[in-house]
């Protein structure tokens, strides 16, 4: 059973104090977070590698796969902290994972893990596999950074104002900035606690949400040109689908990690519970980002195509036909029941 949003009762006191004294005890501590990140997976460990200078504990932190810092989140304090993956300890004595729901989604740092001695997973995925040895994995939890500002305390340091901003980046993506379900007092009380630091909530939001070159539009406007409804998926509750092609980007000089947005324009679609859009990246994958309006667990569709994520947000990479997805997705949304919310 899942702890209210917001809590930490998922994760054990035993948790806590493995995953603290294994910390303090190490000579050294290697922190990963998933490929690709997002606001969650970087903020969270820029935060908490802040934390580990602080203490004066050296560490090694990075992602796997394309080592390129998303343009929406190159204003993080702490870029100067990463290192290459390519340079990244091969047996780590204790190593820290942050918003990775499965060793997988560590990619090229996956291998890693498997010959780490201490593997602490920091997570808020109902999905995550428990990959580790120790796991801060809170399924209630409005996003890792919250387990992460948890972690944080418990070592004893005292937050600042550049830590706080990485949690805080982290807390409003994956409430949608406190837009989501996942937002309750709780969120709002850890809010508040981070933006004491000083940070300015309106130069967040312009980072993140409010800014995009002149390229995105005639991009945007070719995926809403393209979009198709269908009003009879997922048992009469509509899904609203479609595609950004490499082509797309190509013709507007625009870099794939700035279509992250195009979802939330998508999935404003009254006649539609489930909104699907599908990303093609550089080396011609389609990265697949899914959205609910509570109704329908798409997180559980995403599971079955080999992605994950949450009921409301959720997505995964196809490597193939997108008629081919649409078409499975049509079937797994039509077995999966629909909650009762008005």
């Amino acid at each position: 059973m899942n702890s209210p949003p917001g809590s930490t009762v998922a994760i054990t006191a035993d948790a806590w104090e493995r995953a603290v004294a294994s910390i303090e005890e190490a000579e050294t501590v290697c922190l990963a977070c998933h490929v690709s990140p997002d606001g969650d997976a970087l903020g969270s460990m820029l935060a908490f590698a802040q934390a580990l200078r602080v203490l004066g504990k050296p560490f090694t932190a990075s992602f796997g796969d394309v080592f390129v810092v998303p343009r929406i989140l190159r204003f993080l304090p702490g870029l100067d902290l990463l290192t290459d993956p390519g340079d990244y300890p091969a047996e780590p004595d204790v190593m820290v994972t942050f918003d990775a729901a499965s060793r997988d989604r560590l990619g090229s740092l996956a291998a890693n893990a498997r010959k780490a001695r201490e593997v602490i997973v920091l997570d808020h995925h109902a999905s995550n596999t428990r990959f580790g040895t120790t796991h801060l994995v809170d399924p209630g939890a409005a996003a890792t950074a919250a387990v992460t500002e948890r972690l944080i305390d418990r070592l004893g340091v005292p937050l600042t104002h550049d830590m706080a901003l990485g949690l805080y980046v982290g807390l409003v993506t994956d409430t949608g900035s406190f837009k989501y379900a996942a937002t309750t007092p709780e969120v709002h009380a850890l809010a508040g606690r981070l933006l004491a630091t000083g940070i300015r909530p309106e130069r967040v939001a312009r980072e993140v949400w409010d800014r995009a070159p002149f390229g995105y539009l005639p991009v945007l406007s070719a995926a809403l040109g393209r979009a198709t409804l269908e009003p009879e998926v997922a048992g009469g509750l509509g899904m609203v689908w479609t595609t950004v092609t490499r082509a797309d980007r190509a013709a507007h000089g625009l870099p794939y990690d700035l279509l992250e947005g195009v979802i939330d324009v998508v999935r404003r679609t009254d006649e539609a519970e489930v909104a699907v859009v599908f990303k093609e990246d550089d080396e011609g994958a389609w990265q697949v980002s899914t959205r609910s309006k509570g109704r329908v667990d798409v997180g559980m569709a995403c599971v079955a195509l080999g992605g994950g994520g949450h009921p409301t947000a959720a997505g995964f990479t196809l490597h193939g036909e997108v008629r081919h997805a649409v078409e499975r997705l049509r079937e797994l949304l039509a077995q999966i029941e629909v909650v009762n919310r008005t």
